[in-house]
């Protein structure tokens, strides 16, 4: 029995009519959400169903707001009129969050995955129970900004850096938001939010973003590496993400190597170390490596990249170590997954045009083996649209079972 099949078993008595009109109703919704508007006798020649049936679960369908009728065709025999039927996109909305050390960014969308309204904004907070407060007014806001009510809302999703461990309910390795891990925080979370939510890691949620709508669609293995604050990786195999044992898959910051000698041997780690990769690629590292050539201490990443790209003769090799050192986790992790492609971005791996250039040099010096790497497709949205693509999975199951306890 299919999770679907399992849940209504559990509201209806097996064997009862009602079980089975229901699995009916779910198989006509599943089928019209991955095909074009379709007519009754399309509907019943596809599942299998008799007329009369497709008719009767339409109908309860339509009364509930789940599907609409949006049209009409001319039959091929005989030129009768057929209704054509589609999900209704308004029976739902969802609510995408991502957390990141320098935005907040929210959106909501519909049942078909059309982004109503998005917001951004800094991330001032100075404390968890402050990013609590600033991510739901962020989220209720653009709820209200889409002329929506919270109550329409079923589902959201939030994408933060770190690991969330389902047995103690806490975030784990998010070193850059203060107090983040701390015991609690979810059930903040939850309440502050008042409805059904979940917590994913925000590579991970890259991930599927690309494979929703970026480059990820054309391939069935691929990870995501993003690049900025912190570092991390979302791993795609055979379409579906893959978490590990305890959800910290990809969690490449931990791989040890990547510093240089004369910083570990320094003492010049930071307190808050939680990888010797992490500690080696991310933007402080870049800063640091800056300074090291002789470049002002004021300068931004971003503005070592702007340097380099405008021909100043220290920042491009800042670029190249850069580079170098993201090839040594694509050699590490092609060599494991065999990924036929390797997504980067994050706010330093957009940064393409002049970070592939020597990371592909480099690969070539390390591993025979030949992943295609890209820049991402989505930019800064890639984590803020794969919670939307991920709350949708949940919010259509959940569209589904209120209307089946509604019944009941």
């Amino acid at each position: 029995m299919s999770t679907t099949d399992s849940y209504l078993a559990h509201e209806y008595s097996p064997g009862t009519p009602s079980l089975l009109r229901a699995i009916n109703e779910r198989t006509l919704l599943e089928y019209l959400r991955s095909h074009q508007p379709t007519s009754r006798a399309q509907l019943a020649r596809a599942t299998g169903l008799s007329k009369p049936t497709v008719s009767q679960a339409l109908a309860n369908l339509e009364n509930a707001g789940l599907v609409r009728a949006i049209g009409q065709s001319i039959a091929s025999k005989g030129g009768r009129i057929a209704i054509l039927y589609e999900p209704n996109p308004d029976a739902g909305y969802v609510v995408g969050v991502d957390v990141g050390r320098g935005w907040v960014r929210a959106a909501v969308a519909n049942l078909a995955c059309q982004i109503i309204a998005r917001d951004d904004t800094p991330n001032d907070a100075q404390n968890a129970s402050e990013l609590v407060a600033l991510i739901s007014l962020l989220a209720r806001n653009v709820v209200a900004e889409a002329g929506l009510s919270w109550s329409q809302v079923v589902h959201a999703v939030i994408g933060t850096p770190g690991v969330f461990d389902e047995q103690s309910k806490r975030v784990l390795f998010a070193s850059n938001l203060p107090d983040w891990g701390r015991h609690g925080l979810v059930t903040e979370l939850q309440t502050a939010f008042g409805l059904s939510l979940s917590v994913e890691n925000d590579a991970n949620l890259a991930a599927l973003g690309e494979r929703s709508f970026g480059w990820g669609s054309s391939a069935s293995t691929f990870v995501y590496i993003t690049i900025g604050t912190g570092i991390g990786m979302g791993i795609v195999i055979n379409g579906a993400l893959y978490r590990g044992a305890r959800g910290a898959a990809g969690e490449i910051g931990f791989l040890p190597f990547g510093l240089d000698e004369d910083l570990e041997e320094s003492g010049k780690i930071s307190d808050t170390f939680l990888g010797m990769f992490e500690e080696a690629t991310v933007a402080k590292a870049i800063v640091r490596q800056a300074q090291k050539l002789g470049l002002p201490a004021s300068l931004s990443p971003r503005q070592i990249f702007d340097a380099a790209q405008q021909g100043d003769s220290k920042a491009p090799a800042v670029v190249e170590q850069e580079g170098y050192r993201l090839a040594l986790a694509i050699a590490a992790s092609t060599a494991v997954l065999d990924t036929e492609l390797i997504v980067i971005g994050g706010r330093i791996g957009q940064r393409g045009e002049l970070l592939l250039p020597p990371l592909e040099r480099k690969l070539q010096e390390l591993t025979p083996l030949r992943p295609h790497i890209v820049t991402s497709k989505l930019g800064s949205d890639s984590v803020l649209l794969g919670s939307i693509a991920t709350a949708l999975e949940v919010a259509h199951k959940l569209v589904f079972q209120h209307y089946v306890n509604f019944k009941s």
